[in-house]
């Protein structure tokens, strides 16, 4: 049985209320009798019980965090910057993924509701309009990332990184740059690569844009669409770094080479971006500190300050080795 302050009470012989009292420091206690609480607290191997103090205090000193997707390493650093940041302040962290599933998004944001936790982050939230509805049941703070139109939001600007995609191979001298999109998470990219071909006065070709599911195998599927046209890319920008490396594998078994024969760019800088052979040419989102800076709007929110301005951060471009000049004739 877990040794609870009656216990202690009765080994020291005061009234649970002073063993209480002792345990969270207060001023009328002696600081003899404080120690000595403790210490034997201490020995007896008593844990103070979370639940017990949420209720007290109401709040739970607990932060939900509603993940797009637990598998995809693109979120793993935005968690690892949420923990480390909610730890800086005392508080744990309730992660639950929605899998890009708008219904299942709102279920988990409701079921932190449910368990009162004191905030909630979303990356990538599908219904975030949702949450500023006057008749919504959503009390809690909310801060989303990667949603700009929401108001307490921090964003990477990624019409920027798509404009810094296109004009590097447009200075590579590519004219048929191709896209592999994603459909649920990929409509802005895809608009954005629209925008600025038709900016730049290159005419959109649709048979250049083909659909992947933001995985390796994803990759590799759309990429035989794109090679098997009678006037194929010389350049294929990917949605993220996992649809890049799978349609490299994909140009590979063709016996094509990258960048020589084709180029390769991704998005996002994960990890293995710089690893991979070749080295990706990609768009870098600060997702760490996307994550640390989430954390530090909802404590904004949870103290009660409502005059927050959604953040932008700019992306950076890294020049690896995947891609290259056009191939001559091209």
């Amino acid at each position: 049985m877990p040794v609870s302050i009656k216990d202690i009470a009765k080994q020291v012989g005061v009234s649970p209320s002073t063993v209480s009292r002792a345990l969270n420091d207060h001023p009328r206690i002696s600081g003899e009798t404080k120690a000595n609480i403790k210490e034997l607290a201490r020995t007896m191997g008593y844990v103070p019980s979370v639940i017990a103090r949420s209720l007290v205090a109401r709040q739970t000193a607990t932060i939900g965090v509603a993940i797009t997707d637990v598998h995809d390493p693109y979120y793993a650093d935005s968690v690892f910057g949420i923990e480390e940041e909610a730890a800086k302040h005392n508080y744990q962290v309730m992660l639950s993924s929605f899998y890009r599933d708008p219904e299942r998004e709102l279920a988990v944001v409701y079921d932190f509701h449910r368990r009162r936790l004191d905030g909630i982050i979303i990356t990538g939230s599908y219904m975030n309009q949702v949450y500023l509805s006057s008749d919504s049941n959503f009390f809690l703070p909310i801060v989303v990332i990667n949603s700009p139109n929401y108001p307490y939001s921090i964003s990477v600007d990624r019409q920027q990184g798509t404009r810094q995609i296109i004009e590097h191979l447009l200075d590579l001298g590519h004219q048929r740059i191709a896209h592999v999109t994603q459909l649920k998470d990929g409509l802005e990219r895809l608009y954005n690569y629209r925008t600025l071909l038709e900016e730049f006065g290159i005419a959109v070709d649709e048979s250049l844009i083909v659909a992947g599911d933001g995985t390796i195998a994803g990759g590799i599927k759309a990429a035989p669409q794109l090679l098997d046209l009678p006037n194929p890319p010389t350049a294929i920008f990917c949605f993220n770094d996992l649809t890049a490396i799978g349609v490299i594998n994909a140009l590979r078994k063709r016996g094509l080479d990258v960048p020589g024969d084709i180029s390769v760019v991704g998005f996002d800088d994960l990890e293995m971006a710089a690893y991979y052979c070749p080295a990706l040419t990609t768009v870098k989102q600060p997702t760490h500190h996307l994550g640390q800076r989430s954390v530090q709007i909802l404590l904004k929110l949870m103290g009660g300050e409502k005059n927050i301005e959604p953040e932008i951060v700019p992306p950076e471009f890294i020049i690896r080795e995947s891609t290259g000049p056009a191939v001559s004739g091209a």
